[in-house]
């Protein structure tokens, strides 16, 4: 930003040493970059922290008063270790520190000041071992001089790392803000009057030495509006881009593929179905590109309903493309569509209905010979449906008129592979493209995520589906229920159906799938070593639980899916777990396909298999509310009731226990997405769990600021339509650059 003092380097303001470790803990270079380091919380004169509120694994910076001191030589290795208790009048945590005897001279009982350190627990306690500690001068109520060194009386606590403590954090920005010049404004004068906020130089000094929580208050309100104003600029602009494209009009004609196929449908379309058909028809019929998103609840019909776009867009001339996240999904997608469509899917062959098309599968893993037909097929034009993984996106994939790109599961692709698929249109012009979730999303995460497209929510389930039964295993302290669970899947395979079996882990040393593991869980450690263990105990693997399942239930046949095997290998597996064995063949006993399936998280999405009625998820606690809600969509597809029991060993306080209470609790996949949200910890919304890395938000709270997001999505949309390059505003166009190319982007770009 032209003249903006923030973009000064740190080195040149406060040194290089302390420049350097800023950068080693943070990687902060510019002034900007530390002003930004907002506080955590504030501590106001006199005021302890309350330690009931502490989590194990936090870092955190407490102020507290010392309650007791007590040196004792270590019982299993020469030594001593110093115990100071810290209370806030009404809890009390300890603080260890070893072979530092000497420090008990400075903590005396009655001494307050502020401790920095890592929360663990230890024979069920809570302590900090070897914390940094800020001790207050005695007296310090009386001494002016004192309370002015922290900020008169009300504190900053700033997130902290290594040597970094809170208050070192703390003097490095006091340092800045004593010889920063004005900060100029990004923002046009006439909207901070619009929305009544204070200027950016006075929200940045407000944020970190504020006289009062009002003005705290004050620079928080302003700052996250930044935060979202510059966010929905960046989705505004984008939205404008795509719209200045030209994509070619597909509108129903009628009479051919679309209606013969909604002729032969066993079944009605849900209201649902209908509405959001209705919708993507008359976008599709525009010159605009569609940017719409489609989500539903598992199990709501999305499928039914992207294929009746995609034979609009073949009615029209054109050809569509599904991009699928997982090979087994893009198997079994070719598999049903095609089941679904018939003789329709015959085109040029031997029953093939007149106005017949074909559906094309592109892989990693096909044969040569396989695959030159498949690209032969799509270039000619003879395949108007092509389903496929990333192979979609090679080079060699040349389309005759790609006219509608529907992605499944969004959420698992890159910005790059998505813009890889839509350049494959006709020169000059863009498809139209559906992009679907089965996770649904509260409506202030879709504007901040999808504020660059349509939303059309699905929330009727068609009719007959049975709501699945969930239910809570505690293996470890009722054995028998688990001895239950694993009888019960002998009976369900006994009544002719299919049973999955989940697992956290493959268990060779070389998982595909990331473990979810819960700090609250970790257990307590050694006596001598006064530190948390590292890593909870390990998750169930796939392989340890079908040997163990092999022992126990000898009379069934038992196989196992994971995302590490060939292709060949587990569309053979899903074919043997899929198979409906004949009357006869059930009469005659135990068939020779797969009955119990023990898998990983690859079958989570999409996987449809009708006779499969039961699910049982090892370690239940190492998934997400959504993940778990995703995999019991797996089962009671059918006609016959589904069940789904969730094994665990987490405390039913624990977080981990809340997240299984809730799934137990409902199968509403829309209130299940809001109470997983709400217990996560702010910024993992939209970061660690969404996108793989931490959030660049600092103060918009996505779940609770939905009047905020809303006034800067009117505000940035408003601003765009006057100057869509934002030319009259340089250093907020400078802003809106910095912040699509930054990560931030990669988790807002959804087209």
């Amino acid at each position: 930003m032209v003249g903006d003092p923030t973009g000064e380097k740190l080195a040149s303001a406060l040194g290089g040493r302390t420049a350097n470790a800023l950068r080693k803990a943070f990687g902060y270079v510019t002034v900007g970059d530390l002003l930004w380091h907002l506080p955590r919380r504030y501590l106001q004169r006199g005021e302890l922290t309350d330690l009931q509120k502490l989590q194990v694994g936090e870092n955190v910076t407490v102020q507290a008063e010392v309650a007791s001191v007590v040196n004792r030589r270590m019982q299993r290795r020469r030594g001593s270790i110093l115990e100071v208790e810290l209370t806030d009048g009404r809890s009390r945590i300890t603080v260890t520190f070893f072979n530092q005897h000497w420090r008990e001279k400075e903590l005396r009982i009655g001494r307050s000041g502020l401790f920095a350190g890592q929360v663990n627990r230890y024979r069920g306690s809570l302590q900090l071992a070897h914390p940094r500690y800020h001790l207050f001068p005695d007296g310090v109520d009386d001494d002016q001089a004192a309370v002015q060194a922290f900020a008169g009386g009300i504190m900053p606590v700033y997130p902290a790392s290594g040597p970094l403590t809170s208050w070192t954090i703390a003097d490095a920005i006091r340092v800045l803000l004593d010889s920063l010049p004005e900060v100029p404004d990004p923002l046009p004068q006439s909207l901070l009057a619009d929305e009544g906020l204070i200027t950016r130089d006075a929200a940045l000094r407000h944020i970190h030495r504020p006289k009062d929580l009002a003005e705290v208050d004050q620079a928080r309100a302003r700052l996250a509006f930044d935060e979202a104003f510059t966010l929905q600029l960046v989705l505004a602009q984008r939205r404008a881009q795509t719209l200045q494209h030209q994509a070619i009009p597909r509108a129903s004609t009628g009479g051919r593929l679309l209606e013969q196929f909604d002729a032969r449908l066993p079944f009605t379309l849900t209201s649902a179905q209908l509405a959001a058909g209705a919708e993507i028809a008359r976008d599709l019929s525009a010159r605009e590109p569609m940017q719409r998103l489609l989500q539903g609840d598992v199990g709501s019909g999305k499928t039914m309903v992207a294929l009746r776009a995609m034979l609009q867009v073949i009615d029209a001339g054109g050809q569509a493309a599904l991009l699928a996240p997982t090979e087994v999904l893009a198997v079994q997608h070719h598999r049903a569509i095609t089941a679904m469509l018939g003789e329709l899917a015959q085109g040029g062959r031997l029953g093939g209905a007149a106005d017949a098309t074909r559906v094309a599968l592109l892989t990693g893993s096909q044969r040569t010979a396989t695959r030159r037909q498949e690209l032969l097929d799509i270039t000619t034009g003879q395949a108007g449906i092509v389903i496929g993984t990333h192979a979609l996106l090679s080079e060699q994939v040349q389309f005759h008129d790609l006219a509608l790109v529907v992605v499944d599961e969004q959420h698992r692709f890159g910005v790059e592979q998505r813009a890889a698929l839509v350049d494959k249109a006709r020169t000059g012009t863009r498809p139209h493209v559906l992009v679907m979730t089965a996770t649904p999303i509260p409506r202030t995460v879709a504007m901040t995520v999808f504020g660059d497209l349509d939303v059309t929510t699905m929330r009727e389930m068609p009719a007959g589906r049975i709501p699945i039964a969930t239910h809570l295993v505690p293996a470890q302290t009722r054995p028998d229920l688990l001895a239950r669970a694993w009888e019960r899947v002998r009976e369900e395979v006994q009544a002719g159906h299919r049973v999955f079996v989940v697992c956290p882990r493959i268990g060779d040393g070389s998982d595909d799938e990331r473990e979810f593991v819960d700090p609250a869980d970790v257990g307590e450690a050694d006596e001598d070593s006064q530190e948390a263990p590292d890593e909870s105990p390990r998750a169930a693997s796939v392989l340890q639980v079908t040997a163990e399942l092999r022992q126990r239930l000898p009379d069934l046949h038992i196989d196992m899916l994971h995302g590490q095997m060939s292709a060949e290998d587990k569309d053979a597996v899903m074919r043997r777990f899929a198979r409906v064995p004949t009357p006869r063949e059930h009469a005659q006993g135990p068939d020779r396909d797969v009955q119990v399936l023990v898998s990983t998280t690859v079958i989570e999405v999409g996987v449809d298999v009708p006779q499969a009625t039961m699910m049982v998820i090892v370690d239940a606690d190492r998934f997400g509310i959504s993940q778990l809600h995703q995999l019991r969509g797996r089962v009671g597809r059918g006609s016959e009731p589904g069940l789904c029991l969730l094994v665990t060993n987490a405390d039913p306080q624990s977080l981990a226990g809340e997240r299984l209470a809730a799934v137990a609790g409902t199968t509403d996949g829309f209130e299940l997405a809001q109470l997983d949200l709400e217990l996560r910890r702010e910024g993992d919304v939209l970061g660690q769990v969404q996108s793989g890395r931490r959030s660049s938000l600092r103060l918009l709270e996505v779940l609770r600021d939905e009047a905020l997001i809303t006034r800067a999505r009117v505000a940035s949309q408003r601003l765009v339509a006057q100057d869509p390059d934002l030319q009259a505003y340089p250093a907020l166009r400078a802003q809106v650059i910095a912040v699509a190319a930054d990560d931030r982007s990669d988790y807002i770009e959804k087209s």
